[in-house]
């Protein structure tokens, strides 16, 4: 049997004062009054915790409100850009505004946008 399979088990003083310690402390600070300090050392550690994960789900709630994901109206190029900024589309680098969940051309007070349809002829032989 080895002997020294006790020893493994055993916690020396040592060790258990290193343990206890943090809870002395606390407990001596609770007993003179200074709990107060505890509980708040403990509420700064908390919102350590919780500030990360809350600023990332507010960071994707508000990306979700204010990216637009749309193709541009000039060459059907799809690309994303932010909500409410005007910005040049990468590909035929035509000015454009993201407004309501699409982009629309910049064009001058008073330009009419015309769209040409292609119409196909028809010859009638009489």
């Amino acid at each position: 049997m080895n002997q020294h399979s006790l020893k493994n088990l055993q916690i020396g003083l040592s060790e258990a004062s290193r343990l206890l310690l943090p809870f002395a402390v606390i407990w001596l600070l609770g007993a003179i009054g200074l709990g107060w300090l505890v509980k708040s050392f403990f509420i700064v550690l908390g919102l350590l915790l919780i500030t990360p994960a809350l600023a990332f789900f507010g960071f994707r709630w508000w990306l979700r409100r204010n990216v637009v994901q749309a193709g541009c109206p000039v060459c059907h190029y799809e690309f994303a850009s932010l909500n409410k900024t005007e910005f040049r589309c990468p590909s035929c680098n035509e000015s454009l505004r993201a407004e309501n969940g699409q982009f629309n051309r910049l064009t001058p007070p008073g330009t009419i946008d015309v769209s040409a349809v292609e119409v196909s002829v028809q010859v009638i032989e009489e």
